[in-house]
C-alpha cells in the first residue's frame, strides 16, 4: 500500500460504507480495532445524524475509520414517468399497509451540510459515491488531515477522479452488492459495467494514485488477487453484512445465504438507480418498469422497504449484496478481518512460492539450453 493509506490500516481491507442502516458504529470500530479500516455511511442521513455517529464511533475505538458521503445528482428524471411508476406501487402499498413515500424529498442528501461537519470535525478518511467532487472541496479536506477517496467504474471515471485531486480511487467492479457509483446515470449503459480484475488493470494504467478495489470480494485469496492487479487494497461490503455487529435486518441476513435466494441481478427497482440486489419477487415484478430517477424512486418506495422489514418479509425489502453473497461467514466482524489477514497470508505465501518455483524451473532449463550449445 501507498504510505498514506498504511498510515490509516495496516491490513489492506477496507469495510465498504453501506448505507440503509448496515454500517453502524459498532461494526466500523469493530473493523478499525482488527487492523482494517471501518466506514460509516452518511448517505440517506442528516448531517447531524452522521455527526451523532461520528462521535458515537469515536467512543468505541480511537483507531483511524472513514465516512461516505453520495454526491448531489442531477436533476434529469421525467416526473410523468415517476407517477406511472407511483401508481404501480398502489397494490404494493396496500398490501403493506403504508402510504407511498415523497418523491421529491430532496436531491443532495444534504451534501453542504455534511462536508461542514467533516470540516469542523475531521476524520481519517472521506469517500464519495455517485460523482466527483470539485478539487476546492477535496482540497479542503486535505487541508483537514483527510484522505480522500471517489469510486470509479471505468478507466476514464477513474481519470476524473484523479484530475479533481482526489488521494485514491474505488475501481468498483460490476460484482460489487448496492449501487454502482457511476457518475453519470446512463440507462443506455446498464448492464455494461465491467468485472472487478479487468477494471483493476485498466485503472492502474491509467491513474497513478493508489486503487481500492471492490466488488464480490469474500475471501483472503480474492484480496490476493486484486493486490497482484494493481490495488493497494480490497473493500468488502456483503462479507460484512451476516456479521453480527452489522445493522443489517435478521432477514436480510438470512436471505444471503438462503437456497431461495439463487442470484443477485442489477436493478432499478428500489431506487431508480442500478444497484445489485438478491432477485425476490420485487425486483421480478417492478424492475422491469422502474424508471431512471433517483433519488426520486428512493424516496418513494422508501415507507415500502421500511414496512416489509418491520414484517420481516424479505420479498419486499432490497437485498443488496454482491456476486459472492452464498460466501457470507456468521463470524464476529474482528475476527473477520483476522481470518481474512490469515486467508491473505497464505495465498500470498502461496503464489510467492509458485514463483520462486517457476523462475527456479526456467533457471534449470536455460542452463540445460546452454549446455546442449556447448
Amino acid at each position: 500500500m501507498s504510505s498514506a493509506l498504511t498510515d490509516l490500516f495496516p491490513l489492506p481491507i477496507v469495510q465498504a460504507p453501506m448505507a440503509g442502516g448496515v454500517s453502524v458504529p459498532q461494526l466500523a470500530a469493530a473493523v478499525s480495532e482488527a487492523g482494517g479500516l471501518g466506514f460509516l455511511a452518511a448517505g440517506y442521513k442528516t448531517a447531524d445524524g452522521m455527526y451523532q455517529e461520528i462521535k458515537q464511533l469515536r467512543g468505541l475505538t480511537g483507531r483511524p475509520f472513514g465516512v461516505n458521503v453520495f454526491m448531489p445528482q442531477p436533476e434529469h428524471a421525467e416526473s410523468g414517468a415517476v407517477e406511472v411508476y407511483a401508481h404501480q406501487l398502489a397494490g404494493e402499498a396496500a398490501w403493506y399497509e403504508t402510504e407511498l413515500g415523497d418523491p421529491d424529498s430532496g436531491r443532495d442528501d444534504g451534501y453542504e451540510a455534511k462536508l461542514a461537519v467533516l470540516l469542523d470535525n475531521p476524520v481519517a478518511a472521506v469517500s464519495f459515491h455517485f460523482g466527483v467532487p470539485t478539487r476546492e472541496v477535496l482540497d479542503s479536506l486535505r487541508r483537514a488531515g483527510t484522505f480522500t477517496l471517489v469510486t470509479a467504474t471505468t478507466a476514464e471515471e477513474a481519470r476524473a477522479v484523479e484530475r479533481a485531486g482526489a488521494d485514491a480511487v474505488i475501481a468498483q467492479g460490476v460484482e460489487a452488492g448496492g449501487h454502482q457509483g457511476t457518475h453519470r446515470d446512463v440507462p443506455e449503459n446498464d448492464g455494461s459495467g465491467i468485472g472487478l480484475l479487468s477494471l483493476v488493470a485498466q485503472v492502474r494504467e491509467t491513474v497513478g494514485i493508489p486503487v481500492v478495489a471492490a466488488g464480490g470480494i469474500m475471501r483472503g485469496s480474492q484480496i490476493a488477487a486484486v493486490l497482484a492487479a494493481g490495488a493497494s487494497a480490497a473493500q468488502l461490503g456483503t462479507a460484512f453484512l451476516a456479521t453480527p455487529e452489522s445493522g443489517a435486518a435478521g432477514p436480510y441476513k438470512q436471505a444471503l445465504t438462503d437456497p431461495l435466494f439463487t442470484r443477485t441481478a442489477l436493478t432499478r427497482a428500489f431506487s431508480g438507480r442500478p444497484a445489485r440486489g438478491l432477485v425476490n419477487r420485487f425486483m421480478r415484478e417492478h424492475g422491469p418498469y422502474a424508471p431512471a430517477a433517483y433519488p426520486e424512486v428512493h424516496h418513494l418506495t422508501s415507507p415500502l422497504r421500511k414496512a416489509a422489514a418491520r414484517a420481516g418479509d424479505a420479498q419486499g425489502m432490497a437485498l443488496w449484496a454482491g456476486q459472492g453473497h452464498r460466501m457470507a461467514r456468521e463470524l464476529p466482524a474482528g475476527q473477520l478481518v483476522e481470518t481474512l489477514a490469515a486467508e491473505l497470508a497464505a495465498a500470498s505465501t502461496a503464489l510467492s512460492t509458485k514463483a520462486k518455483e517457476e523462475a527456479r524451473a526456467e533457471a534449470r532449463a536455460e542452463a540445460r539450453v546452454e549446455g546442449d550449445g556447448r
